[in-house]
């Protein structure tokens, strides 16, 4: 059986059959989510922490629902991490971990919390995002939808565009798809592209209809303005110009192209509203399979042992 260990940090430490075993588990929650009764015995009598120190209702909701229809029992701790911010991580991890917590769900602004707190604890550490390191359940729920849409990821040309420097999803989804066989090319600001982003098994396209030429899935990453990111670019308007996903832009990717984005979308920024509201965006298939592939997380973890055996 794949994934024998307690923890679950990202996509870079799995092989290809890992993430093969996630997707098919996930697909054996959506038959459960289909039911009149969702609820599964899997995680019943266990207990599940939310621990964020980030803000993100999508993501929280979706790990609670998850642990919900497994049984488990939820308590959301994102008020007390915030309000104890001058605890430790590892402090804060031992009080959770010596009151009985099965699993702890953390997002974290910084890269590698989710393995410093692996290591204090006897809890199974879930990473819901780490700094800019990984985002693997976005990128699970992102792969599970492809899957679903195009049958196979062999051949499959996709285009990530924007923010790569700052996008955990995005380098979550590279390692995802470049294991699964993919050909990915990717695309944005220069000022915004990872350093030696090559090295990931990418080509790097500075125009970025070449990036979407062919393209069957175009990814697109959340633009952020805030203060300190005006030294890597001027304003979004110069982003819009250049980058933003249009019916124009579709035209150079195959006719059967899909657009998707991690969310929340800053409507007319990445996307434009045309092709929001249009079939080739599924967003909506995004937001509908993020459950499923968290309940897959839980359960896959509860049979590999941790705190769990």
């Amino acid at each position: 059986m794949a994934l024998h260990r307690k923890d679950f940090f990202g996509l870079r430490d799995l092989t290809a059959d890992d993430i093969r075993y996630i997707l098919s588990t996930a697909e054996t929650m959506k038959y459960i989510l289909n039911q009149k009764n969702k609820k599964a015995p899997h995680l019943q009598g266990k207990s599940v922490i939310i621990l964020f120190y980030e803000q993100s209702a999508r993501a929280k909701l979706s790990y609670e629902l998850a642990a919900q229809h497994l049984s488990a029992n939820v308590v959301d701790m994102t008020n007390s991490a915030h309000s104890m911010e001058r605890e430790s991580l590892q402090d804060m991890g031992q009080l959770v971990d010596q009151m009985g917590a099965d699993f702890i769900i953390l997002r974290h602004p910084m890269a590698g919390a989710a393995r410093l707190l692996a290591e204090c604890v006897e809890a199974s550490v879930i990473n819901a995002g780490d700094g800019y390191n990984e985002n693997p359940g976005q990128s699970l729920l992102d792969l599970l939808t492809i899957k679903e849409r195009k049958g196979s990821f062999e051949g499959l040309k996709v285009a990530i565009i924007g923010d790569l420097l700052h996008s955990r999803v995005a380098k979550s989804n590279i390692w995802g798809l470049t294991k699964l066989g993919a050909e990915v090319c990717v695309s944005g600001p220069p000022t915004l592209l990872l350093p030696g982003i090559e090295k990931f098994g990418v080509q790097v396209h500075y125009d970025v209809r070449e990036a979407v030429n062919q393209a069957d899935v175009i990814l697109t990453t959340r633009m952020r303005m805030e203060a300190q990111d005006k030294t890597f670019l001027p304003s979004l308007d110069e982003y819009k110009r250049f980058f933003r996903i249009d019916h124009n832009l579709l035209r150079y990717a195959k006719e059967d192209a899909i657009v998707m984005h991690p969310g929340p979308i800053q409507r007319g920024i990445e996307i434009s509203d045309g092709v929001i509201d249009s079939p080739q965006c599924i967003i909506n298939d995004q937001i509908a399979n993020s459950v499923a592939v968290r309940m897959a997380m839980f359960y896959i973890l509860s049979q590999m042992g941790g705190a769990l055996a």
